[in-house]
């Protein structure tokens, strides 16, 4: 028998640094991720549901900014420009309502009010009471729904039965009506800061039952499910079942529903500050912009487009966002 040829040679141990550069590679391997990071990375695939992200965010930039901005461009919401107005017809001056350097969308008829100006101070009111009224109706709507779900019974009945009646209530009309009889006083507020108190208070009262729904039969669902069971088993309290257990489980769907709810409430308030019951003059509001264009839409028919572009873009956002939301917490729901 010959030798071989080649003698058979050891392998080289890896250095220290290389066995360190392994384990690095494989801890990251297995490196778990939590949901809110996988939601995250969902959404970021979704260009429309970003888009709608970033306009929301400037718009609440704006609006929290509307006194800095118009400061800097040196224009007030409420100051009268009735030189830039032609006397005769009582129109702005100028093509496209006015629009000019100093005044970036034109100016209203009649008294040349700045517009832009308007739509910052604008964006406040449709903001304030769009983000209140769901904070307020997310609010009511997660405690009685859950209570709802976990206890059942009478007071399951209760709670379903109040819902039914508010979901039948029709809201626009008790709001025009309540608010027309409210006092210019109350509770430390006066003017507009009182028909927008009442406002938040009214939607986001009759906006509950939406989302009262949705928790209440989340809740009916999860109550049956394994870990709350064991959790009962080993003597866990019902507030701790109530706070631990499903309380974090449904973080997501309210979630989603506020994000769908915010851009319904704009839409009231818009309504209510149209139809003359919502903010009182000179606050600024697009839904008063748009009413008060109703006379000029064929002299100058920017002063109803620019509102208008204000309130749909605005809802567009929310709904865009709110849809990227809901397709990245809850995949199996995609559109």
């Amino acid at each position: 028998m010959t030798a071989p040829l080649h003698e058979p040679t050891a392998e080289a141990a890896p250095s220290p640094a290389e066995e360190a550069a392994v384990a690095t590679a494989d801890a990251k391997a297995v490196q778990g991720r939590s949901l809110g990071r996988i939601a995250w990375e969902r959404l970021k695939r979704d260009k429309l549901a970003l888009s709608g992200g970033i306009v929301v965010l400037l718009l609440v930039v704006v609006a929290l900014f509307a006194p800095v901005i118009t400061s800097i461009l040196g224009q007030d919401p409420n100051e009268y420009h009735e030189n830039l107005i032609d006397p005769l017809f009582g129109t702005p001056t100028g093509s496209l309502g006015g629009i000019s350097g100093e005044h970036l969308l034109g100016v209203e008829p009649v008294n040349g009010r700045d517009i832009f100006a308007r739509i910052l101070y604008g964006a406040r009111i449709s903001l304030l009471v769009g983000f209140l009224s769901a904070v307020v109706a997310v609010i009511l709507g997660t405690v009685l729904g859950i209570l709802a779900g976990f206890f059942g019974g009478w007071v399951d009945s209760v709670v379903s039965r109040v819902m039914d009646g508010l979901l039948a209530f029709p809201q626009l009309l008790f709001i025009i009506a309540l608010v027309s009889v409210m006092p210019n006083d109350l509770l430390g507020l006066t003017g507009s800061n009182v028909r927008v108190f009442v406002m938040i208070l009214v939607i986001g009262f009759f906006g509950w039952p939406y989302i009262g729904r949705v928790v209440r039969g989340q809740t009916l669902s999860l109550r049956e499910r394994e870990y709350v069971e064991a959790a009962r088993s080993l003597g866990a309290g019902r507030l701790y079942i109530l706070f631990k257990e499903l309380l974090p489980n449904l973080v997501a769907p309210i979630v989603v529903y506020t994000t769908m709810m915010i851009p319904t409430n704009i839409l009231t308030e818009a309504a209510l500050s149209f139809l003359g019951v919502g903010v009182k003059p000179p606050t600024a509001s697009w839904g008063q912009m748009l009413s008060s264009a109703i006379d000029y839409y064929e002299s100058d028919p920017m002063y109803m487009v620019v509102p208008g572009l204000a309130i749909f873009i605005t809802v567009l956002a929310f709904n865009l966002f709110g849809d990227g939301v809901r397709d990245a917490l809850d995949p199996k729901a995609s559109r």
